[in-house]
């Protein structure tokens, strides 16, 4: 019988086994056609050790095997182990570890693997399901080796008696499916299957048993699973005859049904069962206990009071575990051959929100550039929960004042891009909370942060801390000395903000720029290569270019300014009055002369500027404070008494500057005093002062001393106007032309017995560059042997606005000029003094010239004696001048200096030079 059974059951077992296969199949066709969701299935039996294949991954998912890596191909589990991977080489997936089936899924009906696959560069996520199948490695067992049954001889034929369960671990067609009883005369088995599909026996009395025949009956119970092969358990059942009990406790319900919430504290009564026993005595008193065939995860989490029938909460139950629970419980009296009545309690356990949601980080990508277009997935989210309903709806949301956006993709996953561009200069990191809220009550949420780094990009050029730079440098300056230093910032990191300075291509008077300054590559320190000099270079801009190291290089550029300062270096140079030998000149003075008389004029330059070019005049150890003062600014040298015998004839004067310190020039000056002036030096001024040989001067003194009487002054005196009379009637005109827009050129043409004495070419230069205007006066009189050529420049210091002239010998300048019968006077815009440097003549050029001096006034006497004798004005001014009785040179010198300036002012004179002008309107001429 037993053999029979079991081929009829192991028929059963395999038409049951083909119709799952086919089933399998089926659901695997339909998961290799659902591409649409990215999902994929695969089904591995538990058991398989290290390496056994489970299915060709990047084959099925279409994916490039030389690829795998680059794109940093991952699997993601939930799972505590690392079951499976992935053979980057081939794309293989391989189990890692052994699968207990049992451990991992306990007896559910399903048990899978959920993996997800990652792959970036871009960024892909699969589903992948992995299906454990079940392999029959686990034999039914029953809890006990033996069952003792007690039943009373009266018990009446199909009475029922539930044995024990058998327990087997396996699942599916390898799990418990049939008991079976060996050969007996009085007991059958009647197979029963529970809610959950599981099997369990009863034991049915066939035939009345009798105590007085057989006290005890043995049987051998087996359970038999549906795997291949074959596998069974064995358990003995020793049965017991008792004497009757006729009554049996009867419970008010067989099946009761009731709520349990999760979670409830132990103790918790679940439900209160109610039997009765007609009988009395020990025969009528009720115990309650399990039945035999309960399982054992139901004694752990409920106990049964054997007293009162209460079912109380032992354990934690869980709904996250079971949703329900199948407790069978028993009822016997204690009268002798009790019988055990059964009833079923079902436990439907109701969820509360007792589990947070998990977070689980798929796939982070970081750092994300800054220029990463809005939509860049930056991370893959999974979510989940084990609650169920309300409880196991999660929702997530991160804050609203970051650039991102939380996207769902498909179910419990989501993905975090980029809402916007970045900018690393304002915001380098982001700590971005995600929160996951269930929609329970009340709600349980969970907190995850992920942390985003943005990497820079070279969007940013330096930027100079100032517009521009202005540098002032005190000239004779150290070479090698640092004058200023730049600073530039770049809002990048790295070498995207590493900066490099250097000195853009450009001249400098001529020169390029890199021979006057160089600056230091990393700090921006500029220094000077040379010694600047004042005098030669007063200002220069330099660019200065910062550059980073990003790719492409950004730079920008700055201007800077530099400006050299003055330096007191130049001591005063001594224009007039100068001798042959540079350090003492001679001046004629009149013995008789009074007080305020103007013996000389000294007139110094100083080539530095402003304070440092201010000249003051001093005598230096004067003999007799006495005799002489000295115009403090202007350098005029008058008398303060008359002259007497005892009087030196030498004196010393120093000029400073007003520089710290000061610079000086000393300058002797010996006097020449003579009992009076022949009319002929008071026409010519200073010209005595022009190198003469010096038998003429000692031949002029003996003739003079000898010839010191009324009628020698009287006869000279009527020479003079005699001459001058001449000279008036024998000026035949002028020619007044215009030379451009620079001045005027007058042209006398007066006959050529007028200049028979002396020939004379003057030119008045005023040149636009230059600051002093010139004057050049090639004079080659009658009775000297040497021609002279003169040059004049107005005095900064002088309240009449002086011209003084520096004697150069000219050997362009002819000797003797007679042919063309008269001399020229040309005012030019084109000629400019020879040698001037920043607007002040250098020492050099002072060393150029001869020590001669002649004096602006000899000049105005010249053109008014020479030039102009025919115009009007003049006869008033010759009348004045003979009335006033003016004879010495002094007097003519002024009279005719204050009639030129007039001449000049009246608009009878033209001349546009602005530097001239200037020079007038500073010493209140206009």
């Amino acid at each position: 019988v037993f053999q029979k059974r079991f081929e009829s059951f192991t028929t059963e077992h395999e038409r049951r086994w083909t119709l799952a296969g086919q089933v399998v199949c089926l659901l695997l066709c339909a998961c290799a056609l659902d591409r649409v969701l990215a999902q994929i299935r695969y089904s591995v039996p538990e058991e398989l050790e290290h390496g056994a294949f489970v299915g060709n991954i990047a084959e099925d998912l279409g994916l490039d095997v030389a690829k795998l890596s680059s794109r940093r191909f991952r699997i993601v589990s939930g799972a505590k182990k690392q079951y499976l991977e992935v053979n980057l080489e081939n794309g293989i997936l391989f189990v890692n570890e052994k699968i207990d089936r049992e451990e991992l899924c306990e007896q559910s009906p399903g048990c899978f693997l959920h993996l997800q696959v990652v792959i970036e560069n871009p960024l892909e996520l699969y589903r992948v399901e992995v299906e454990i199948l079940d392999v029959n490695d686990n034999a039914p067992s029953f809890p006990w080796s033996e069952f003792n049954l007690e039943i009373t001889e009266s018990a009446a034929p199909g009475s029922r008696f539930p044995l024990e369960s058998a327990q087997d671990l396996d699942v599916g067609s390898n799990s418990l499916r049939s008991y079976l009883l060996s050969a007996n005369q009085h007991f059958v088995l009647d197979i029963q299957t529970r809610n959950d599909g599981s099997k369990f026996a009863e034991l049915v009395l066939q035939s009345p048993l009798d105590r007085e025949q057989q006290k005890t009956h043995e049987m051998v119970l087996t359970a038999v699973d549906g795997g291949s092969p074959l596998r069974s358990g064995t358990a003995q059942i020793k049965v017991t005859v008792l004497d009757a009990n006729d009554n049996v406790p009867v419970f008010d319900r067989s099946v009761y049904r009731v709520s349990l919430v999760e979670n409830a504290p132990r103790g918790t009564l679940v439900l209160k069962l109610n039997a009765t026993d007609l009988d009395e005595g020990a025969n009528g008193e009720i115990t309650y206990s399990f039945s035999g065939h309960a399982p054992l995860k139901v004694r752990e989490l409920f106990s049964v009071d054997s007293h009162s029938g209460e079912i109380r909460v032992k354990g934690i139950v869980d709904y996250e575990k079971a949703s329900v629970y199948e407790l069978y419980v028993q009822a016997k009296d204690k009268g002798p051959s009790a019988v055990a009545v059964h009833c079923k309690v079902l436990v439907d356990i109701l969820d509360v929100n007792d589990n947070a949601p998990e977070v689980i980080l798929t796939s982070v990508s970081t750092p994300v550039q800054e220029d990463a277009p809005p939509g860049t997935v930056i991370a893959v989210v999974s979510v989940m929960d084990r609650d169920s309903g309300e409880n196991g709806a999660v929702d997530c949301q991160i804050p609203g004042n970051v650039p991102f956006q939380l996207h769902s993709s498909f179910k419990n996953y989501y993905t975090l891009v980029t809402s916007e561009f970045l900018d690393r200069e304002s915001v380098s990191e982001y700590n971005i909370t995600l929160t996951a809220r269930d929609l329970g009550s009340p709600p349980l949420s969970t907190r995850k942060t992920i942390l985003v780094q943005v990497s820079d990009i070279n969007d940013n050029p330096p930027r100079f801390i100032q517009p521009s730079y202005t540098v002032y440098v005190t000239e004779n300056n150290a070479p090698g000395a640092s004058i200023c230093s730049v600073t530039a910032f770049d809002p990048d990191s790295n070498q995207n903000a590493y900066l490099s300075y250097s000195i853009l291509e450009g001249q400098i008077q001529g020169m390029p720029v890199s021979t006057y300054v160089s600056i230091n590559s990393d700090n921006g320190n500029i220094y000077a290569l040379r010694s600047f000099d004042y005098e030669q270079l007063r200002n220069f801009q330099i660019r200065i270019q910062a550059q980073d190291a990003g790719f492409p290089p950004l730079s920008s550029n700055v201007t800077v300014s530099v400006f050299v300062l003055d330096q007191n270096d130049n001591a005063p140079v001594i224009l007039s009055p100068l001798s042959r030998n540079g350090t003492v000149a001679t001046e004629m003075v009149p013995r008789s002369v009074d007080a305020g008389y103007l013996v000389a004029k000294i007139t110094a330059l100083d080539a530095d500027a402003g304070q440092n070019s201010r000249l003051s005049y001093q005598m230096l150890q004067a003999t007799d404070p006495g005799l002489f003062s000295v115009a403090l600014y202007t350098g005029e040298i008058r008398t303060i008494r008359r002259f007497v015998d005892k009087d030196a004839i030498r004196q010393r004067l120093v000029i400073l500057d007003n520089g710290q310190p000061p610079l000086s020039a000393t300058v002797s000056i010996i006097l020449s005093v003579v009992d009076s002036v022949p009319e002929s030096l008071s026409d010519f001024g200073d010209l005595s002062l022009s190198p003469q040989p010096p038998s003429n001067l000692a031949l002029y003194l003996i003739v003079s001393l000898s010839t010191v009487s009324l009628i020698f002054l009287v006869a000279i005196i009527v020479l003079a106007a005699v001459k001058c009379y001449k000279d008036r009637d024998s000026l035949g005109g002028y020619a007044l032309s215009s030379l451009g827009t620079a001045c005027c050129s007058f042209e006398p043409e007066p006959p050529a017995d007028v200049f028979k004495k002396s020939n004379l070419n003057l030119k008045i230069s005023t040149g636009a560059k230059v600051p002093t205007n010139c004057v050049e006066v090639n004079s080659n009189p009658g009775n000297l042997s040497q021609a002279y050529c003169y040059k004049v420049c107005l005095t900064p210091e002088s309240s009449k606005s002086d011209f003084m002239f520096l004697k150069p010998c000219s050997p362009g300048t002819p000797r003797n000029n007679t042919a063309k019968g008269a001399d020229n006077l040309v005012l030019s815009s084109q000629s400019r003094c020879s040698s001037v440097n920043n607007g002040a003549t250098t020492p050099n050029e002072v060393k150029q010239h001869s020590s001669s001096v002649l004096n602006i006034n000899l000049l105005v006497e010249f053109v008014s004696y020479r030039i102009f004798m025919k115009n009007d004005a003049l006869k008033g001014i010759k009348k004045k001048k003979n009335s006033n009785r003016c004879r010495t040179p002094a007097c003519s010198q002024s009279y005719l200096q204050d009639f030129f300036w007039e001449y000049i002012k009246d608009g009878k004179f033209c001349i546009n030079s602005p530097e001239l002008q200037l020079r007038m309107q500073t010493h209140g001429s206009f």
